[in-house]
C-alpha cells in the first residue's frame, strides 16, 4: 500500500536541509517524506549558496504555484508541515482543500492579520539587494534567540542561506503587496485538519500573531488547533529542541487519523485535487 507523503516546505532564510532531521523521523515512521525545496534550489545538494540561478525575482503567488503542484503530484493526498513562509504557503493549500491535513509552524499571518509593528522592519530591511541575507550575529538575535550562541552558529552555518527580497515585499502582513496570495478562506468547512504552532519566545512570528491567526478561523468548522511551545524562538524546527516539536506533531496526526498507511478509502483521496 502507498505511504501518506509529508511535504516540507521551508521558510525564509532557511532552504530544504533544514528538514533533514524531520524527513527521517517521519520517514521512520513510515511516511514518504518529501522536502522538495523551492523553485530553483539545487535538488541534489539542497543548498542555495551553490546554485546561482536561483529565481530571485520569484513572487509569493509563484511560491504557493510551485508547491500546489507538488501536492497535486501524489496519488495520497500529502500532509503539508510549513514553516513560517512555509506555514502561510500550507495554509493556503489546506484552505483549498489540497492535501489531507497541514501544520503551519511558526508562520506569517494570513491575510487580514497583521504584525505588530515592531516586527515588521525586521521583516523589510534596509538595502536594494535583489537577495537579503542574515549574518550569524543577526541569526542569533532574532532567529535562534532561544538557544546559545555555539549552537546559533552552527545552525547558521548549516542552513541559513538569503531570502529573495522579492518574496519579503509581497508576504501581505509586512511587505507591500508586490504578489501577495489571495484572501485565505478562514471559514471553509471542507479542508483537512489544520495545527498552529508557536513559540512563545519568537522574535520573527509573535505568539501573539499566531494566536490571533487562530481566532481568525474561529467560524470554520473544520479542526483548527493551537500548541504554544514555551521558551522557543523561531528556530524551533532546526535547534536543539526540534524533536519535541516533531514528535508532537506526530502524535497529533495519529490523534486525528492520519496514519503513514492510510486505508484503502484514503488512497485516491479526491480531496488533493480540490475535487468533491
Amino acid at each position: 500500500m502507498n505511504r501518506t507523503p509529508v511535504v516540507f516546505i521551508h521558510g525564509a532564510w532557511l532552504d530544504a536541509l533544514s528538514w533533514e532531521a524531520w524527513a527521517e523521523r517521519f520517514a521512520r515512521r513510515g511516511f514518504l517524506a518529501f522536502p522538495p525545496g523551492g523553485p530553483g534550489e539545487d535538488s541534489a545538494s539542497l543548498r542555495v549558496r551553490a546554485f546561482p540561478e536561483r529565481p530571485e525575482d520569484a513572487g509569493l503567488g509563484a511560491l504557493r504555484d510551485h508547491y500546489a503542484a507538488i501536492v497535486r503530484s501524489f496519488d495520497v493526498a500529502p500532509v503539508i508541515i510549513g514553516h513560517s513562509v512555509g506555514g502561510l504557503i500550507a495554509q493556503h493549500l489546506i484552505g483549498a482543500d489540497l492535501g489531507r491535513a497541514a501544520v503551519a509552524i511558526a508562520s506569517l499571518p494570513v491575510d487580514g492579520v497583521p504584525m505588530p509593528a515592531s516586527v515588521r522592519p525586521l521583516w523589510t530591511p534596509d538595502g536594494a539587494e535583489r537577495l537579503v541575507s542574515l549574518s550569524a550575529e543577526q541569526f542569533h538575535r532574532v532567529f535562534a534567540n532561544t538557544v546559545e550562541r555555539r549552537e546559533s552558529d552552527r545552525l547558521h552555518e548549516r542552513y541559513a542561506v538569503p531570502v529573495a527580497r522579492r518574496l519579503l515585499a509581497d508576504l501581505p502582513a509586512v511587505g507591500e503587496g508586490g504578489e501577495p496570495l489571495t484572501p485565505a478562506d478562514l471559514a471553509t468547512t471542507g479542508r483537512g485538519p489544520l495545527l498552529l504552532i508557536s513559540g512563545q519566545e519568537d522574535r520573527l512570528v509573535p505568539d501573539s500573531v499566531t494566536r490571533s491567526v487562530y481566532k481568525a478561523y474561529g467560524d470554520s468548522t473544520a479542526v483548527t488547533e493551537l500548541k504554544q511551545f514555551a521558551d522557543r524562538g523561531h528556530s524551533l524546527v532546526i535547534d536543539s529542541g526540534w524533536r519535541f516539536v516533531a514528535d508532537y506533531v506526530l502524535g497529533w496526526l495519529d490523534a486525528h487519523g492520519v496514519r503513514a498507511l492510510p486505508d484503502g478509502s484514503r488512497t485516491h483521496d479526491d480531496r488533493r485535487t480540490g475535487t468533491r
